[in-house]
């Protein structure tokens, strides 16, 4: 590591140099003179509070003496005020938004002083995580802000907030933050090792680039390995049953750690509502996802044994198929769907509900019209559609799909084996799915069982609080 020399002149130089202030219009080195004293502090231009800034030189400018480091880290009128002898932590900081004062009395020291601020939007409620009732904040792409959030909702000293700076390049700041005593010692002593291991060159996707970096193995399974959430109240929850959160600066997303599948079946609104209508909506929340998944092939397999289908049942199959194959207008309709998405994602706002209805309109009564598909594909491809939004999750929403569509082409060429063959996929895709820390509990409560832990996953028991895990 490169140490301060020692000599003013030499230092700032050097310092310069590395910043490449003279290329760079936006890195600043402003230079000042005091007391016979040479200063010079080096800030990016857009990241520290002007209004702070001028204070502290119109501080130091009314100085009758500078003094050493230490002595001016005593008298400097700001909340935070360190010092470094490192040329590389020097650099570090001023990239990330904090000042550096050198003076020729300082000797080999500099003064860091955290005047640094980022653009941020408010905090309003997030997009996709809407409740019904309760709080209307959402975590923002500031880290500062985020962490105050939590901050907020949970009052105790135990509430730990562990730096690391990620990134060879990006030197992105990240947080782990959890409850000491409560949070699983050994699952924060494996991800602070990660964190420290872990060597990309950026965090430019924010979260999912820290996701990818810190699970190496297993993106061909599709079912989400990282739990994230926008809102602060359902992040302070979790710390407070067990969880550890990774918070990434640059992105509103906060992991929650560990992961199970049984985490996605609840939502803020389960616990805004009384028991009894939180586990209704629970309940629902759970069959509409399990209906999304096996209700086209189950409806195809049907349509595979119409000749001993019993009378009651006998409405399932369509008068007047279509002209292509059945399973053909299955699957048109399925990347049917996802183009309308993307496609609505891509238009303006004051247009895309416009482009919603006319796209159905394309997809459903001209489709129709011209015989390329039956009424009956459209009906069930629609409450597919529908039943996808009842899950927040849009990554476990997708493997869901294509847990379906698997199941769907197996049924087509093995008939009820492939129904039995796409099911023992779904298990096993949920038995390989392995977390951060590698260990297999993306089960749990049900692998390994926990009975009282299973019914509070499914049932609401509590209105006012979140129960403890065990």
């Amino acid at each position: 590591m490169e140490k301060l020399s020692g000599i003013y002149e030499r230092d700032a130089a050097r310092l310069s140099e590395l910043l490449r202030v003279t290329e760079s219009f936006d890195v600043i080195e402003r230079k000042l003179s005091a007391s016979g004293q040479d200063i010079s502090f080096f800030y990016i231009d857009g990241f520290v509070k002007d209004a702070e800034m001028l204070k502290l030189m119109q501080f130091i400018l009314n100085e009758n003496t500078v003094g050493d480091a230490e002595a001016v880290k005593r008298r400097l009128p700001y909340v935070e005020v360190d010092g470094a002898d490192d040329m590389g932590r020097l650099v570090a900081a001023v990239l990330s938004g904090q000042a550096v004062m050198l003076a020729t009395s300082f000797g080999r020291s500099a003064i860091l002083i955290d005047v640094r601020t980022y653009p941020a939007r408010t905090t309003a409620e997030p997009d996709t995580d809407r409740v019904m009732q309760g709080a209307r904040d959402g975590f923002v792409e500031t880290l500062v802000m985020n962490t105050a959030l939590i901050r907020r909702r949970i009052r105790d000293p135990r509430l730990t907030m562990r730096h690391f700076s990620v990134g060879e390049m990006s030197r992105t700041d990240v947080v782990m933050c959890y409850i000491e005593g409560v949070a699983d010692g050994k699952l924060v002593e494996k991800l602070e090792k990660r964190l420290r291991e872990i060597k990309p060159k950026s965090l430019t996707l924010g979260y999912r680039s820290l996701a990818e970096s810190l699970i190496r193995r297993g993106w061909l399974n599709p079912f989400p390995k990282v739990r994230t959430t926008e809102r602060p109240d359902t992040a302070a929850a979790q710390v407070l049953e067990g969880s550890v959160l990774i918070i990434c600066d640059t992105t509103p997303q906060v992991m929650i750690l560990p992961t199970s599948i049984f985490d996605y079946l609840s939502q803020a609104d389960d616990y805004y509502f009384p028991p009894l209508t939180g586990s209704y909506l629970r309940i629902i929340r759970v069959a509409i996802l399990l209906l999304s998944m096996i209700a086209t092939p189950l409806w195809y397999l049907y349509l595979e044994y119409s000749d001993v289908l019993p009378e009651a049942l006998r409405f399932l199959i369509p008068d007047d198929p279509g002209a292509l194959p059945i399973i053909l207008q299955l699957l048109l309709v399925e990347v049917a769907i996802d183009g309308l998405k993307i496609a609505s994602m891509n238009t303006p706002d004051m247009l895309s509900n416009s482009l919603s209805i006319v796209g159905a309109l394309i997809l459903g009564d001209f489709a129709v019209a011209v015989g390329w598909l039956c009424p009956d594909v459209i009906l069930y491809m629609a409450f597919v559609a529908i039943a996808t939004f009842a899950q927040q999750n849009a990554e476990l929403s997708y493997a869901i799909k294509f847990v379906r569509v698997l199941t769907l082409i197996f049924v087509f060429g093995f008939g009820v084996w492939g129904l039995l063959l796409g099911g023992a996929v779904f298990v096993i895709l949920l038995l390989g799915n392995r977390g951060v820390t590698g260990e297999r509990k993306y089960l749990y409560p049900l692998i390994p069982f926990n009975g009282r832990a299973l019914l509070r996953l499914l049932v609401r028991t509590k209105k006012h609080d979140f129960e403890s895990k065990e």
